[in-house]
Protein backbone atom coordinates (compact mmCIF):
# COMPACT_ATOMS: atom_id res chain seq x y z
CA UNK A 1 0.00 0.00 0.00
CA UNK A 2 1.52 3.46 -0.76
CA UNK A 3 2.05 5.94 2.05
CA UNK A 4 0.12 9.10 1.69
CA UNK A 5 2.48 12.07 3.04
CA UNK A 6 0.96 15.23 3.65
CA UNK A 7 3.36 18.27 2.90
CA UNK A 8 2.31 22.01 4.41
CA UNK A 9 4.01 24.64 2.98
CA UNK A 10 3.14 27.96 2.10
CA UNK A 11 5.77 28.23 -0.44
CA UNK A 12 4.48 26.86 -3.72
CA UNK A 13 8.13 26.28 -5.57
CA UNK A 14 9.29 24.33 -2.58
CA UNK A 15 5.70 22.66 -2.01
CA UNK A 16 6.09 21.48 -5.65
CA UNK A 17 9.61 20.82 -5.61
CA UNK A 18 9.59 17.79 -2.45
CA UNK A 19 5.65 16.44 -3.75
CA UNK A 20 7.74 15.62 -7.18
CA UNK A 21 10.12 14.29 -5.47
CA UNK A 22 8.68 12.12 -3.23
CA UNK A 23 5.91 11.25 -6.41
CA UNK A 24 9.12 9.88 -8.04
CA UNK A 25 10.18 7.56 -4.63
CA UNK A 26 6.47 5.54 -5.14
CA UNK A 27 4.68 7.80 -1.94
CA UNK A 28 1.26 9.61 -2.36
CA UNK A 29 1.55 13.47 -1.19
CA UNK A 30 -1.23 15.75 -0.52
CA UNK A 31 -0.33 19.86 -0.68
CA UNK A 32 -1.84 22.31 1.27
CA UNK A 33 -0.55 26.27 2.80
CA UNK A 34 -2.75 27.19 5.38
CA UNK A 35 -2.23 26.26 9.17
CA UNK A 36 -6.12 25.16 10.07
CA UNK A 37 -6.61 23.32 7.08
CA UNK A 38 -2.95 21.47 7.71
CA UNK A 39 -4.73 20.68 11.31
CA UNK A 40 -8.06 19.42 9.74
CA UNK A 41 -6.58 17.36 6.42
CA UNK A 42 -3.74 15.70 9.09
CA UNK A 43 -6.79 14.84 11.71
CA UNK A 44 -9.21 13.54 9.08
CA UNK A 45 -7.34 12.98 6.28
CA UNK A 46 -5.40 9.53 5.70
CA UNK A 47 -1.42 10.71 5.75
CA UNK A 48 0.34 8.10 7.11
CA UNK A 49 3.39 11.26 7.69
CA UNK A 50 3.22 15.02 7.93
CA UNK A 51 6.25 17.05 6.65
CA UNK A 52 4.74 20.83 8.49
CA UNK A 53 6.53 24.15 7.90
CA UNK A 54 7.00 26.64 10.40
CA UNK A 55 5.71 29.87 8.95
CA UNK A 56 2.35 29.35 7.63
CA UNK A 57 -0.71 31.90 7.43
CA UNK A 58 -4.04 31.55 9.93
CA UNK A 59 -1.85 29.01 12.21
CA UNK A 60 2.41 28.54 12.64
CA UNK A 61 3.52 25.15 12.19
CA UNK A 62 4.40 24.54 16.38
CA UNK A 63 0.55 25.50 17.27
CA UNK A 64 -0.70 22.93 14.42
CA UNK A 65 1.34 20.44 15.86
CA UNK A 66 0.46 21.56 19.73
CA UNK A 67 -3.40 21.23 18.30
CA UNK A 68 -2.71 18.04 16.86
CA UNK A 69 -0.55 16.12 19.38
CA UNK A 70 -3.23 17.84 22.33
CA UNK A 71 -6.33 15.83 19.85
CA UNK A 72 -4.48 12.18 20.64
CA UNK A 73 -3.05 12.41 16.83
CA UNK A 74 0.12 9.89 16.97
CA UNK A 75 1.02 10.60 13.02
CA UNK A 76 5.01 11.27 12.35
CA UNK A 77 5.56 14.85 11.73
CA UNK A 78 9.24 16.26 10.37
CA UNK A 79 9.02 19.71 10.66
CA UNK A 80 10.63 21.71 8.02
CA UNK A 81 11.49 25.36 8.48
CA UNK A 82 14.35 27.85 8.01
CA UNK A 83 14.58 28.99 11.83
CA UNK A 84 17.86 26.70 12.91
CA UNK A 85 18.32 28.37 15.84
CA UNK A 86 18.82 26.25 18.97
CA UNK A 87 15.26 27.30 20.43
CA UNK A 88 13.06 26.70 17.56
CA UNK A 89 14.63 23.12 16.93
CA UNK A 90 13.66 22.22 20.78
CA UNK A 91 10.77 24.04 20.88
CA UNK A 92 9.03 22.12 17.84
CA UNK A 93 10.35 18.92 19.15
CA UNK A 94 9.54 19.49 22.57
CA UNK A 95 5.62 20.05 20.76
CA UNK A 96 5.65 16.25 19.59
CA UNK A 97 7.94 16.68 16.36
CA UNK A 98 8.96 13.24 15.50
CA UNK A 99 12.09 14.93 13.48
CA UNK A 100 13.21 18.42 12.24
CA UNK A 101 15.47 19.29 9.01
CA UNK A 102 16.03 23.41 8.85
CA UNK A 103 16.35 24.88 5.41
CA UNK A 104 17.69 24.63 2.90
CA UNK A 105 18.05 20.65 2.81
CA UNK A 106 18.75 18.06 0.11
CA UNK A 107 15.93 16.16 -0.90
CA UNK A 108 18.03 12.61 -0.55
CA UNK A 109 18.04 13.77 3.27
CA UNK A 110 14.63 14.42 3.34
CA UNK A 111 13.44 11.12 1.64
CA UNK A 112 15.86 9.44 4.23
CA UNK A 113 14.60 11.11 7.20
CA UNK A 114 10.92 10.01 5.60
CA UNK A 115 11.74 6.67 4.82
CA UNK A 116 12.85 6.36 8.68
CA UNK A 117 10.07 7.81 9.91
CA UNK A 118 7.94 5.42 7.99
CA UNK A 119 9.55 2.44 9.14
CA UNK A 120 9.23 3.38 12.55
CA UNK A 121 5.81 3.50 12.57
CA UNK A 122 5.31 -0.09 10.44
CA UNK A 123 6.32 -1.66 13.53
CA UNK A 124 4.11 -3.02 15.59
CA UNK A 125 4.53 -0.78 18.66
CA UNK A 126 4.41 -1.89 22.13
CA UNK A 127 1.28 -1.02 24.00
CA UNK A 128 2.21 -0.14 27.66
CA UNK A 129 5.75 -0.51 29.55
CA UNK A 130 6.33 -0.83 33.44
CA UNK A 131 9.14 -1.33 35.35
CA UNK A 132 9.08 -0.92 39.16
CA UNK A 133 6.10 1.47 40.07
CA UNK A 134 6.29 3.34 36.87
CA UNK A 135 4.02 2.71 33.88
CA UNK A 136 3.65 4.29 30.54
CA UNK A 137 0.93 3.92 28.20
CA UNK A 138 2.48 4.16 25.07
CA UNK A 139 -0.49 5.01 22.77
CA UNK A 140 -2.60 6.77 25.22
CA UNK A 141 0.84 8.65 26.27
CA UNK A 142 -0.34 8.29 29.44
CA UNK A 143 2.42 7.79 32.49
CA UNK A 144 1.36 6.79 36.39
CA UNK A 145 3.48 6.55 39.31
CA UNK A 146 2.32 3.90 41.75
CA UNK A 147 -0.76 4.11 39.96
CA UNK A 148 -1.27 7.75 40.55
CA UNK A 149 -1.05 9.58 36.97
CA UNK A 150 1.90 12.47 36.20
CA UNK A 151 1.66 14.75 34.01
CA UNK A 152 5.02 14.69 30.97
CA UNK A 153 5.60 16.86 28.21
CA UNK A 154 6.25 14.99 25.25
CA UNK A 155 10.15 14.74 25.38
CA UNK A 156 9.74 14.05 28.92
CA UNK A 157 7.49 11.26 28.05
CA UNK A 158 9.97 10.06 24.86
CA UNK A 159 13.04 10.11 27.82
CA UNK A 160 11.06 8.30 30.10
CA UNK A 161 10.21 5.53 27.13
CA UNK A 162 13.64 4.88 26.19
CA UNK A 163 14.53 4.37 29.75
CA UNK A 164 11.81 1.98 30.65
CA UNK A 165 12.65 -0.11 27.24
CA UNK A 166 16.25 -0.19 28.28
CA UNK A 167 16.31 -0.69 32.10
CA UNK A 168 19.69 -1.51 33.75
CA UNK A 169 21.40 -0.23 31.04
CA UNK A 170 23.62 2.68 30.38
CA UNK A 171 22.44 5.23 27.98
CA UNK A 172 24.98 7.91 27.07
CA UNK A 173 23.86 11.53 26.80
CA UNK A 174 24.63 11.19 23.08
CA UNK A 175 22.11 8.18 22.68
CA UNK A 176 19.15 9.57 24.81
CA UNK A 177 20.43 13.13 22.23
CA UNK A 178 19.43 11.30 19.05
CA UNK A 179 16.34 9.20 19.61
CA UNK A 180 14.67 11.91 22.27
CA UNK A 181 15.59 14.56 20.35
CA UNK A 182 16.68 13.51 16.86
CA UNK A 183 19.80 15.27 17.44
CA UNK A 184 22.96 14.24 16.00
CA UNK A 185 24.62 17.55 18.07
CA UNK A 186 23.88 18.80 21.36
CA UNK A 187 21.87 22.39 21.06
CA UNK A 188 22.41 23.68 24.32
CA UNK A 189 25.02 21.44 25.93
CA UNK A 190 22.68 20.51 29.05
CA UNK A 191 19.63 19.34 27.55
CA UNK A 192 19.55 15.86 28.50
CA UNK A 193 20.62 16.42 32.00
CA UNK A 194 17.72 19.08 32.26
CA UNK A 195 15.27 17.04 31.17
CA UNK A 196 16.60 13.99 33.05
CA UNK A 197 16.04 16.25 36.08
CA UNK A 198 12.18 17.11 35.22
CA UNK A 199 11.59 13.12 35.29
CA UNK A 200 13.54 12.54 38.22
CA UNK A 201 10.99 15.86 39.97
CA UNK A 202 8.00 13.53 38.49
CA UNK A 203 9.40 9.99 38.80
CA UNK A 204 11.15 9.95 41.69
CA UNK A 205 14.62 10.91 41.67
CA UNK A 206 16.11 6.47 42.71
CA UNK A 207 15.29 5.29 39.56
CA UNK A 208 17.98 7.47 37.57
CA UNK A 209 20.92 6.57 38.51
CA UNK A 210 24.00 9.13 37.00
CA UNK A 211 26.89 7.05 35.74
CA UNK A 212 29.62 9.99 35.76
CA UNK A 213 30.90 10.47 32.72
CA UNK A 214 28.65 8.11 30.75
CA UNK A 215 25.68 8.59 30.79
CA UNK A 216 22.20 7.58 32.85
CA UNK A 217 20.45 3.80 33.73
CA UNK A 218 17.30 3.13 34.84
CA UNK A 219 17.34 0.77 38.52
Amino acid sequence: MTARILIVEDEPRIASFVSRGLESAGYATTIVDDGAEALGAALHGDAQLVLLDVGLPTMDGFEVLRQLRAHGSTVPVIMLTARSSTRDTVEGLDSGANDYVAKPFTFDELLARVRSRLRETAVAPTTSLTHGDVSLDILGRRATVGGRDVDLSAREFALAEQFLRNPQQVLTREQLLSRVWSLDFDPGSNIVDVYVRYLRGKLGPAHIVTVRGVGYRWE
